[in-house]
C-alpha cells in the first residue's frame, strides 16, 4: 500500500522545523545554564519574576509553559535556596505573590547573560532586517494559532 498523501513531509514542514528550532534552542540554553545550577524552567521563572514581581504560581506556570504542580515544586526549591520569597499567608484570597531576593537577582543576571549569548549565536547569520522579519512572522504565527480557526 502506498504512503503517498499520508502524514507530513518532514523535509518541508514548517511546524516540524519550528519544533526542531525550539528543541535546539532549549538544548543550547540548558547547556549554558547547567553550570549556573539552573534549568530553562528555573531561569524562566526568575526572569518572569524580575519583569513582573508578585506573580502567582498559576501565572508563573503559564509563563514558563509548565503545569502548576511543576511550578509549585520549583518555587518551593527556589524559596528553600533563597532565590525567591513568598509570604506565609496570602495577603488577598489564596494567591501567594512571589518575589525575587537579592540572591535571586544576582543569579538571574548571570543566567540572562548566558541566555543572551545563546540567542546571539542563534541570530548571528541573520541581518537586522531578517531578524525583525523573523520576529514579526513568528508573532503572526502565534497570534493565528491563539486566535483559533478564523482562517479560510
Amino acid at each position: 500500500m502506498s504512503q503517498e498523501g499520508v502524514g507530513v513531509d518532514l523535509e518541508t514542514s514548517l511546524g516540524y522545523l519550528l519544533k526542531e528550532a525550539s528543541s535546539a534552542l532549549r538544548a543550547a540554553m540548558e547547556e549554558v545554564l547547567r553550570p549556573l545550577g539552573m534549568s530553562v524552567t528555573h531561569y524562566s521563572c526568575l526572569e518572569l519574576l524580575a519583569q513582573r514581581p508578585g506573580l502567582s504560581n498559576s501565572e508563573l506556570a503559564r509563563g514558563a509553559f509548565v503545569t502548576r504542580q511543576t511550578m509549585n515544586v520549583l518555587l518551593q526549591a527556589l524559596e528553600r535556596d533563597g532565590y525567591v520569597t513568598r509570604p506565609a499567608a496570602a495577603p488577598v484570597g489564596k494567591v501567594l505573590p512571589t518575589r525575587l531576593t537579592p540572591s535571586g537577582r544576582r543569579s538571574l543576571e548571570k543566567a540572562s547573560a548566558a541566555v543572551r549569548s545563546v540567542e546571539a549565536r542563534m541570530l548571528a547569520g541573520l541581518t537586522e532586517t531578517e531578524q525583525s522579519a523573523a520576529f514579526r512572522i513568528l508573532q503572526g504565527m502565534v497570534r493565528s494559532l491563539r486566535d483559533g480557526d478564523e482562517g479560510p
